[in-house]
């Protein structure tokens, strides 16, 4: 069983960084696709940002310029700057490995940014 783990998230001002991290149980090799979701109270989970296992990257438009996605061994990241309450959310880390039918989540880490 494919474990995630997600870390980093917490409280933070506006304007301020954070840096989210994800722990995979497997070599990073396993997964063709990594991924950030995150989910607001009352509102639908949304993607943020993936990473392929070649390293091409996709943005959402909301977070483009503000957030970074990177992967190494075993931990995908998201470095998130210039933070905005309206990324205030529960962050998920996804997983698409080459040898399952369905996505891995991670169990999310709360991030609150204050005005």
């Amino acid at each position: 069983q494919v474990q995630l783990v997600e870390s980093g998230g917490g409280l933070v001002q506006a304007g301020g960084s954070l840096r989210l991290s994800c722990t995979t149980s497997r070599d990073m090799d396993s997964f063709y696709i990594m991924g950030w979701y995150r989910q607001a109270p009352g509102k639908q989970r949304d993607l943020v940002a993936t990473i392929t296992s070649s390293g091409v990257t996709t943005y959402a438009d909301s977070v483009k310029a503000r957030f970074t996605i990177l992967r190494d061994k075993n931990t995908a990241y998201l470095q998130m700057s210039s933070l905005e309450p309206d990324d205030t959310a529960v962050y998920y880390c996804n997983a698409k490995a080459y040898s399952a039918s369905s996505p891995y989540w991670g169990q999310g880490t709360q991030v609150t940014v204050s005005s």
